[in-house]
């Protein structure tokens, strides 16, 4: 499957898995900077979902571009049928993630809703469920993605009017032989 895909592909899963390693890590500090910080410490297992929703999502994202090109070992399907709900389903896939590997109490809505001591006692264990979810969501779509390059699809063949010309006049001399004499009325 994944040997088909062309140079190109592979170039945008790459970046695409780069910029969701970067933008989820540092905007929920599981990658330390400057700019954001965390009130509690990342768990054990942050850095692992993030890698994991990282490269899910690099990959998820390539299936969008045309596959064309030189390929590791050409196919027959040149590009996927197109997949309307896998776009949902990889957003809803990246927000479980990027809600699982967050600190409880620096997320807004569980704060306001269960204050900093409930986002503690409810939330954060949850959060190991978010992430189990976020990656089956991803590992969906991305299935869904590439179930439609296996399938085949039927392509227009070319005919030059002197082959259908043909086919229409063996077509004609295949039908019963009728009496042409009967025809002209003799």
């Amino acid at each position: 499957m994944f040997l088909t895909w062309s140079i190109r592909r592979w170039v945008v899963a790459l970046a695409a898995g780069v910029g969701a390693f970067l933008v989820l890590g540092l905007s929920t500090a599981v990658i330390p900077n400057p700019v954001f910080g965390r009130t509690i410490a990342p768990t054990s297992w942050a850095m692992n979902v993030l890698i994991v929703t990282s490269a899910l999502t690099g990959l998820l994202v390539a299936t969008y571009v045309r596959n064309s090109g030189r390929a590791l070992m050409p196919s027959a399907s040149a590009e996927p049928v197109p997949g309307q709900r896998a776009v949902g389903r990889g957003t809803l896939g990246g927000m479980l993630a990027y809600l699982a590997i967050g600190c409880p109490v620096c997320n807004k809505l569980a704060l306001v809703a269960l204050g900093s001591t409930g986002a503690i006692q409810f939330y954060a264990p949850v959060q190991p469920y978010l992430a189990a979810a976020g990656i089956l969501v991803l590992g969906w779509a991305l299935f869904f993605r590439l179930r439609g390059e296996l399938t085949c699809r039927l392509s227009p063949v070319a005919v030059s009017q002197d082959e259908a010309a043909s086919a229409i006049q063996q077509e004609r001399e295949q039908e019963s032989p009728v009496d042409k004499s009967r025809l002209l009325g003799r």
